[in-house]
């Protein structure tokens, strides 16, 4: 599904974000990536899906080597990874069906079959009642729900999320982790950054703890390793 082969990630400014890092994840698997913040998680992520490419070493989503993708395939990498985001990103002109359909349409699907596959979403994050609101009018966990449906509208074999959880009241967090995990069991593979502590120690899954670019530590049904 996924491997990062001695992969670098130096900046222009000098700062190196992740350093010769190896990591194999299968298909169907649950990792949360943890990690003081300034670690080099979200560059870590950021990588699977092309927002950012490695100084050196190789990068292979999919079966597609990504240090051979050019910028025009890059869309089509996409096609089958799903992102969420802490800040949603939602289209704030559009309404909740809109932003959904968003993802639908620029790959060119079919009307009918945007409708239905929508809806269908809609459903699954329990807001099928809401599609005509604007993201202003949802609270921020209704939002966070429409960034996942969003992200898995097209039924993409990877979710990467990133602080989904990160600007939601603990009750709201369990319900998001509560949907992320149907989404796991339906077979698609989950990438999670976070900080909550409480959720990775109650919620085990496999944890990659990165610190100053590199991996510390990989342990199936880990812990979250640090305070807060």
């Amino acid at each position: 599904m996924i491997e990062m082969q001695k992969v670098t990630k130096k900046y222009s400014n000098g700062i190196i974000a992740v350093n010769d890092l190896n990591i194999n994840i299968k298909h169907g698997e649950f990792l949360y990536v943890v990690g003081p913040s300034g670690a080099g998680k979200s560059t870590f992520i950021k990588m699977m899906y092309r927002e950012e490419k490695p100084t050196t070493g190789n990068i292979i989503v999919n079966g597609i080597d990504l240090s051979k993708l050019k910028n025009k395939q890059v869309p089509y990498l996409r096609r089958n990874i799903g992102v969420v985001f802490q800040d949603f990103k939602l289209l704030p002109t559009l309404t909740v069906f809109e932003n959904v359909a968003f993802a639908l349409e620029v790959i060119e699907q079919r009307p009918a079959e945007i409708k239905k596959l929508v809806m269908e979403v809609l459903s699954l994050v329990g807001l099928k009642h809401k599609v005509r609101m604007l993201p202003t009018e949802l609270s921020g966990g209704e939002q966070q729900r429409v960034s996942i449906a969003r992200s898995i509208v097209n039924k993409p074999k990877l979710v990467i999320a990133d602080e989904p959880t990160g600007n939601l009241d603990p009750e709201t967090s369990w319900e998001i982790m509560s949907l992320l995990e149907e989404i796991n069991l339906q077979g698609t593979t989950i990438i999670m950054a976070t900080h909550n502590r409480e959720i990775v120690n109650t919620i085990k899954h496999r944890v990659v703890a990165i610190e100053n670019g590199r991996i510390v530590r990989d342990e199936q049904r880990g812990e979250y390793g640090y305070e807060g």
